[in-house]
C-alpha cells in the first residue's frame, strides 16, 4: 500500500491510499489534484471516504464520483454530496482489501467520524479529518469542550505506532502553541527542529504518529499538572482538576494565538 498526502488548497491534504492499481481517498475538497495523481499513477478510484461536511472536505466528491463511479461513505448525522452510504461509529468500510473502523468524534462538526486500519502495511492508520492535528486540535464548531475531549481520548488510546492523517498542515504554528503551554518538553522541541526542516523543504509533517502526539500535543495532555497549570495561568477561575475545564480554556487560548 502507498499513502499520499495530495496538497489542496492552501494547507489542505487529501489523503490517498493505493495499492499500484486501486486507490481511496479521504475527504477530496477539490477533484483536480485526485483525478491528476489517479491519470499519472495509473490508478483506479475505487472508494471516496468523508469525514465532515464542510466545504474543503466534501467539494469533490460530486465531480469524482462522476468521472470515476467510485462509491462514497461518510458520516451518517451530517449532510455530504448523495448518494453515499451513511455510516456511525462501530460501522465497518471494506476498501482495497482492507478494514476500516469507523470512529465517532463528535466536537469540531456535530457528526465528524473518523476512520482507522489496523492492518495497513506499515502500521496503522488513522484518517481524523479535522478533529486531531499535530500538536493541536480542530476548532468548535458544532460540538461541545466535553464531546471534543471525549473524542481525542478515543483517539489518543488507539495504538502509538499509528500513524495520524489528519488534513491540514497546521503543525508549525500548533507546535509554537504547545511550546507556549509547555516550554521544558524535551520531545516537543525535538520535533518542531524536526518540522521545521521538513516544511523548509517544502515537505509536509504528516503522517504523524500517536506515541509522538500523546508526548508533544497539548490537548492530549490536558490531565498533566504542567498543561494544567499553563491553562490557570492563562484563565485563573480553571478548575485544574476538571480536564474538560483544562481542555477548554486551551482551545480557547488557541483560537487567540498568532
Amino acid at each position: 500500500m502507498n499513502l499520499l498526502p495530495l496538497p489542496a488548497f492552501s494547507d489542505n491534504y487529501i489523503w490517498m491510499l493505493h495499492d499500484g492499481r486501486h486507490a481511496l481517498v479521504v475527504d477530496p475538497g477539490e477533484a483536480e489534484p485526485v483525478l491528476q495523481a489517479l491519470d499519472r499513477l495509473g490508478l483506479r478510484l475505487q472508494a471516496i471516504l468523508v469525514t465532515h461536511h464542510h466545504s474543503d472536505h466534501v467539494g469533490g466528491v460530486q465531480a469524482l464520483r462522476e468521472a470515476t463511479g467510485a462509491a462514497v461513505y461518510g458520516p451518517a448525522r451530517e449532510r455530504i454530496p448523495a448518494p453515499a452510504v451513511a455510516l456511525a461509529g462501530g460501522d465497518q468500510v471494506e476498501a482495497l482489501g482492507l478494514s476500516f473502523a469507523v470512529i465517532d468524534v463528535p466536537g469540531h462538526t456535530a457528526g465528524h467520524i473518523a476512520y482507522h486500519c489496523t492492518l495497513a502495511d506499515g502500521a496503522p492508520l488513522l484518517f481524523c479529518g479535522d478533529t486531531l492535528f499535530s500538536g493541536g486540535c480542530g476548532r468548535l464548531f458544532e460540538g461541545t469542550p466535553a464531546q471534543m475531549l471525549a473524542s481525542l481520548d478515543a483517539l489518543a488510546a488507539l495504538p502509538g505506532d499509528t500513524r495520524i492523517c489528519c488534513a491540514h498542515e497546521y503543525t508549525l504554528s500548533n507546535l509554537r502553541f504547545a511550546h507556549v503551554v509547555e516550554p521544558r518538553n524535551a520531545a516537543l522541541l525535538h520535533h518542531s527542529r524536526e518540522c521545521e526542516r521538513l516544511r523548509a523543504h517544502n515537505l509536509p509533517t504528516l503522517p504523524s504518529r500517536m506515541a509522538l502526539e500523546r508526548d508533544i500535543n497539548p490537548f492530549l495532555r490536558v490531565r498533566l499538572p504542567a498543561v494544567a497549570a499553563a491553562a490557570r495561568r492563562r484563565d485563573p477561575s480553571v478548575n485544574t482538576t476538571d480536564a474538560v475545564a483544562v481542555f477548554a480554556a486551551l482551545r480557547e487560548w488557541k483560537n487567540e494565538f498568532r
